[in-house]
């Protein structure tokens, strides 16, 4: 009994301590624009598109080894015997190939498009995109996510 009165007051000691460890959360206010209320850091004018010619890189090898064990793998849950034998190569053929031709488009030669706009607060900002669809010098736009649009 006296172990266990012993073991009780231990108990609610750590309790106690622990409780008074613990944080409590503070309140803080947050505001919030409307929807409809522009924020002027998020709207500007382009001045200049600048295009970047990017060379292909060079290919690894990665995407044919990727897809060559996807495909496999994947092969490898057809049939059994002998046609599961045939579906795993041609799992493994047929992913290295469509690995390698992922690879050789990902690493191809492309454009990018190297945008200054002045924004509505006066900052600059400089906007690197693979496309500009229908944006030219003197546009209005809008900043979203590291990408400009037509505003």
């Amino acid at each position: 009994m006296k172990h266990l009165t012993l073991l009780s007051s231990i108990v609610l000691a750590g309790s106690a301590m622990l409780a008074g460890c613990a944080s409590h959360p503070s309140t803080t206010t947050t505001t919030y624009s409307s929807i409809d209320t522009p924020v002027s850091g998020d709207y500007g004018t382009i001045d200049t598109i600048q295009v970047t010619h990017t060379e292909g890189g060079s290919k690894s090898g990665a995407g044919a080894v990727v897809g060559g064990l996807v495909g496999g793998l994947l092969g490898n849950q057809v049939g059994s015997g002998s046609g599961r034998t045939a579906a795993t190569v041609a799992g493994a053929v047929g992913g290295a190939v469509v690995g390698n031709n992922v690879e050789s488009n990902r690493s191809a030669p492309h454009d990018t498009y190297s945008i200054s706009v002045r924004m509505d607060n006066g900052d600059y900002r400089t906007i690197v995109q693979d496309s500009i669809v229908d944006l030219r010098p003197g546009n209005r736009v809008r900043i979203v996510d590291g990408r400009a649009y037509r505003y």
